[in-house]
């Protein structure tokens, strides 16, 4: 069998985005891991927060191996995946007001924390209450964002205001409107979204960043190993029990 040129087209879009968010957004995911690194270092916890298919990203940082132990899913009930429904509920509930603040305020997230909230288009209410709430609370937020959906789409938040607008650092994927890469004659609707293989490069180059900030300055970042490996779980038992003030996926 051939191989498929449509498969192969994905692969080059997805690695011209990566290449793109690497080159252009350099200093900004830099600014980011230092700003992880600052929280790590000060004793400060870390959240995560996505929506929909956003919240992959998101929990792809949580509780993994080779990832930051101190990293925590912050989660609104409904909006982190597929698994509710009917599976559009999640989307309708990004754009009731209030909810944001109501998970906030029940939240272990306080001042000196910092939240990452990773939102595509930025648009609707959940993410820009999330992040304008965040910050009066006194926490630091970086947004993963596609800054073309803030210049060509319209705000569904009474504001008018998108993610980019409440957050301290921004990082662009630089996805396109409509999260499709690929079209084909006899498909009406253009297909093969990248959105989930860039943001969570993006979110995977942070915390690298993060991770190197911390070690060059002599502190040890509270790393989790493979439960798969000789020891890894033991090792885990170790950083989750030393941290255990910090993690909020643990009882």
């Amino acid at each position: 069998m051939s191989d498929s040129k449509l498969a192969g087209q994905f692969f080059d879009a997805a690695i011209g985005l990566l290449t793109r968010v690497r080159d252009e957004e350099a200093d900004s995911i830099a600014a980011a891991g230092a700003a992880v690194a600052d929280t790590v270092e000060a004793g400060g916890r870390l959240f995560a927060f996505g929506a929909g298919h956003s919240s992959l990203a998101a929990q792809d940082v949580v509780y993994r191996a080779g990832g930051l132990a101190l990293m925590n899913l912050l989660t609104v009930p409904g909006v982190v995946g597929v698994d509710v429904m009917p599976a559009t509920l999640g989307s309708a509930l990004e754009r009731v007001d209030g909810l944001a603040s109501a998970v906030l305020d029940s939240s272990p997230a306080t001042a000196g924390d910092l939240l990452v909230i990773v939102s595509l288009s930025g648009r609707n209410a959940l993410p820009v209450e999330m992040a304008q709430n965040a910050r009066a609370l006194g926490l630091k937020v970086i947004g993963v964002t596609s800054v073309a959906y803030a210049e060509n789409t319209r705000s569904r938040h009474a504001s008018g205001g998108f993610l980019r607008d409440h957050c301290d650092i921004v990082l662009d994927s630089k996805i396109a409107i409509g999260d499709a890469e690929l079209t084909a004659p006899g498909v009406e609707a253009p297909f093969a979204p990248a959105s989930t293989v860039v943001t969570s490069a993006i979110m995977q180059a942070m915390l690298a960043a993060a991770v190197e900030r911390l070690a060059a300055r002599g502190v040890e970042p509270p790393m989790l190993r493979s439960g798969n490996v000789d020891g890894g779980h033991e090792w885990n038992g170790r950083v989750m029990t030393e941290y255990r003030d910090r993690i909020f996926y643990r009882h």
